[in-house]
């Protein structure tokens, strides 16, 4: 830290002084947001390229959503579900519409919808299926990421997410992603109740999988009487240049599960959503959660999908992603091993002698003007804020291309 001023150290200290230590960050300390833009405490403004792992698709503290939310915060924010708000109603309505589904279950946190949407599908199977009480399975994916409680890592493939916290939660199968045989032998078990996937990897590194896996795997699962969960909290919401991306392969999930942007940054904000058959097997009592569909969190996911849709930023995310690719690709540096993604969820794979050269990168790019962050070692994820435009993307790309140079 010893190029940090003296004010940046401060606040880095007392953080881990205080908090516990379950986070590495870059040595930044950021007070202000606008757009695709950060600032740190000493008045450095930078390119944001990890949008809070995508929560701020619609760029931070856009005005819209400040405005939902600071309207509502002066009029009631919390009932619990003991009683009914008018929100309530006009929101459920408002998020099943727009993604054509019958029902939908609020939450708060992205992996409190992953919890949901299990809990769903193990109670249909016990319902719908005829699975025997306690038996019933889902299948994930190896090297997946839907959260970290203990029940969601007792199927995670990281040993950094799970070594140490055991004993671990039965009931799972887990196959290699982007592998339709395995996945059509996991299915054989009349036990199965549902395939639980990522339709892009984000914390993997944004494996993006081959095209039609996620068409033939929908439909492995039908043929099977398996529901197929799409986990789209990260992927969804305009990210990759479709508004989920599912849209790509034309498949609607049996269980969607949202978050993340759905309150463009502003508060935690998720929903499961599903239709009768599925959503209407948990009765009263049996599921909830203090928080979940609050007034103020129902207004605000309004304001937050109605910008993605008023601003385009799908298209704007798939237009810009194919821009930012071939601009990386372009530079042709012997230190990108690979290029990959789909709209704005992009990751570059660095090919270096030195382990810790994409930590590296990172700090070279801060210095630059763009904060991004490395995952699972060698792998960069690039990942702005919808609304950049055309020109703050070749700026971004001649970051980059300086920053490698300096590596």
């Amino acid at each position: 830290m010893s190029n940090l001023s003296e004010q940046t150290r401060a606040y880095i200290e007392k953080e881990e002084q205080y908090g516990a230590h379950n986070y590495h960050p870059l040595p930044v300390v950021l007070n202000k947001g606008e757009g695709v833009y950060v600032w740190d405490v000493d008045g450095k403004k930078y390119y944001d390229f990890l949008s809070g792992y995508s929560a701020v698709n619609q760029g931070h503290c856009h005005p819209a959503i400040v405005k939902a939310l600071c309207d509502q915060a002066q009029v009631l924010t919390l009932t619990s579900r003991a009683f009914h708000s008018d929100l309530l109603g006009e929101y459920s309505e408002y998020i099943t519409k727009l993604f054509g589904y019958e029902k939908v279950l609020p939450m708060n946190s992205g992996v409190e919808a992953v919890e949901t949407a299990i809990k769903l599908a193990r109670r249909w199977a016990y319902v719908k299926k005829g699975v025997p009480q306690d038996e019933a399975l889902v299948i994930t994916a190896k090297d997946n990421f839907h959260g970290r409680t203990l029940n969601v890592i007792s199927f995670s493939t990281d040993p950094s997410a799970k070594a140490g916290f055991g004993p671990f939660m039965p009931g799972y199968d887990v196959v290699s992603y982007n592998d339709l045989p395995a996945l059509e032998k996991a299915l054989q078990n009349k036990n199965v109740a549902a395939f639980l996937v990522e339709p892009i990897q984000g914390e993997a590194g944004v494996y993006v999988p081959d095209e039609g896996y996620l068409s033939k795997a929908y439909e492995l699962c039908k043929a099977a009487n398996v529901l197929f969960i799409g986990d789209e909290i990260q992927t969804g919401l305009a990210r990759t240049g479709k508004m989920l991306a599912c849209d790509h392969e034309n498949v609607r999930p049996d269980i969607l599960i949202l978050g993340k942007a759905l309150s463009g940054g502003t508060l935690p904000i998720s929903a499961v959503l599903a239709d009768d058959e599925i959503m209407l097997n948990i009765k009263p009592g049996e599921h909830g959660s203090t928080y979940g569909g609050n007034p103020l969190a129902c207004k605000v996911a309004i304001a937050a999908l109605e910008v993605l849709k008023q601003e385009n930023l799908a298209e704007n995310a798939e237009q810009l992603g194919n821009l930012f690719r071939e601009g990386i690709r372009n530079l042709n540096h012997p230190n990108i091993a690979l290029v990959r993604g789909k709209g704005l969820l992009n990751a570059i794979i660095i090919k270096h002698d030195d382990p810790d050269a994409a930590w590296n990168l990172c700090l070279l790019l801060k210095e630059n003007g763009l904060l991004a962050k490395p995952t699972h070692g060698d792998k960069i994820r690039f990942a702005p804020p919808l609304v950049i435009t055309q020109a703050q993307i070749e700026e971004c790309i001649q970051i980059i291309k300086k920053s490698l140079e300096q590596l």
